[in-house]
């Protein structure tokens, strides 16, 4: 964990301690290619460190696979998943190709390729073993559910604007879900109310409210906080080698240091 992951944690806590609710931790290891049993038992040694305990046991997304793909099953019956065969590099030229391709908060958005092959070809692709994700239509679920909002407790009652962000991916090649799907079934079958994490995902509230309307889930509130940043206005960040709370107990920092630097006096 850097500096941003504590804050984010202690941030959490605190909105959990104060209201008399539960703070609960969630392992997100769907990437298997990224993850790895000594980084989650170093997530746990940082909280302890950092002097935060929480409630019940780590939900890890890797043993609940079953769920997302009832979620999924249930978007397919809805007809409003599709299979994308698209590799990333002929997203990207058919993209470049494009005279004004469009933007989300993402980066350039999925121009639909798979999206206007009809049920034969889809079929036939399958058929042949050709690896595909899958893509959530979003105008197409806009259709069904009609017009969305959201609330976040900081900038109050939100419209929500998925389309913003294309055709999301709600189950990759490799692992049958998505970040957005993994999480918004997470946050139902935890009983979470409140969801809080970073600006950066902010965009990433209405992708999941349409889940949630589709699924008919219950939707949580959110509360997005700021991004701690460096001494550039960079947001911290593995890549580029922000400071782990590892290498600050290392150089003799205490929990109440590091706690100040995020903002948290107490």
């Amino acid at each position: 964990m850097h500096l941003g992951h504590a804050y984010a944690a202690l941030f959490a806590w605190d909105a959990a301690r104060r209201s008399g609710g539960r703070f609960l931790i969630r392992i997100e290891d769907i990437d298997r290619g990224r993850c790895r049993p000594g980084f989650e038992e170093a997530i746990f040694e940082d909280l302890r460190w950092l002097g935060l305990d929480w409630d019940g046991t780590a939900r890890r997304q890797s043993e609940h696979l079953d769920d997302y793909a009832a979620a999924l099953t249930r978007l397919d019956e809805l007809g409003v998943i599709y299979p994308c065969f698209c590799t990333r590099s002929e997203i990207r030229l058919e993209i470049k190709h494009a005279n004004e391709a469009p933007h989300g908060p993402d980066g350039p958005v999925y121009p639909g390729t798979c999206r206007a092959l009809s049920y034969e070809e889809r079929k036939q692709e399958i058929l042949v073993g050709r690896p595909h994700a899958w893509r959530l239509d979003v105008q197409k679920a806009l259709n069904m559910t009609g017009p969305l909002s959201w609330t976040d407790r900081g900038a109050g009652e939100q419209t929500a604007d998925p389309s913003a962000a294309g055709d999301i991916i709600v189950a990759r090649k490799d692992v049958p879900t998505s970040y957005h799907l993994s999480v918004t079934i997470d946050d139902y079958l935890q009983g979470v109310t409140l969801v809080t994490r970073g600006d950066d995902l902010f965009h990433a509230s209405g992708i999941h409210r349409l889940l949630q309307a589709l699924l008919e889930l219950e939707p949580p509130q959110w509360h997005h906080h700021p991004l701690i940043t460096d001494s550039n206005g960079v947001r911290l960040a593995k890549r580029n080698r922000a400071m782990t709370l590892r290498s600050l107990r290392r150089a003799g920092k205490t929990p109440a240091e590091v706690r100040a630097m995020v903002g948290y006096e107490t």
